[in-house]
């Protein structure tokens, strides 16, 4: 569990962001989710766009963690793990990382943010893939990225009981970054 305060607060942002939207996404909101006294949140992240880089800042942490190497150390199958996490038991950090990418079409200074992040994340995909000896890494590496949101967006909104199982992920996966 997060004890730093700015951790708790960033947490507490991504979950207001997932259940009330861009719209709900207040001091006093993030405060009442956190559990923290009124004036918390602004104490620490004194603007809406501070707030907003940290439930970013905070996003781009979880998916540098969730790429984390794995016992069997294939990215394809981590990758398929993450997106199977986020589908199921992390959804509400996928449905606040949609939320903030609609958001950041109205606020230049957010799309800034949100491309910090990605760039972290593609980072971490890029060394991977230049581990795993994959030619062109940072070009898979985007393309992998791209993949990945597709199929995050196409798995969120697929009707009930027609979404991919983690298998069709990765055999999806490892076809793009040529590992099988």
């Amino acid at each position: 569990m997060a004890t730093d305060r700015r951790t708790v607060i960033a947490d507490a942002a991504i979950t207001t962001l997932a259940r009330a939207g861009g719209r709900g996404l207040t001091h006093r909101a993030v405060d009442k989710e956190a559990g923290l006294p009124i004036g918390s949140t602004s104490y620490y992240l004194r603007t809406r766009a501070d707030l907003l880089r940290a439930a970013v800042d905070r996003l781009a942490e979880l998916d540098e963690a969730a790429l984390t190497p794995a016992t069997d150390g294939t990215l394809t199958a981590d990758l398929a793990r993450a997106i199977d996490h986020l589908l199921t038991t992390d959804r509400e950090r996928l449905l606040a990382r949609y939320e903030l990418a609609l958001e950041s079409v109205r606020r230049p200074e957010l799309r800034g943010f949100l491309a910090a992040g990605t760039h972290r994340v593609r980072g971490v995909i890029e060394q991977r893939l230049a581990e795993q000896g994959v030619a062109a890494p940072r070009e898979v590496a985007e393309a992998t990225l791209a993949l990945v949101d597709g199929l995050l967006f196409a798995e969120l909104t697929a009707i009930q009981g027609q979404q991919r199982g983690r298998p069709d992920l990765e055999a999806a996966l490892a076809r793009l970054v040529g590992t099988r």
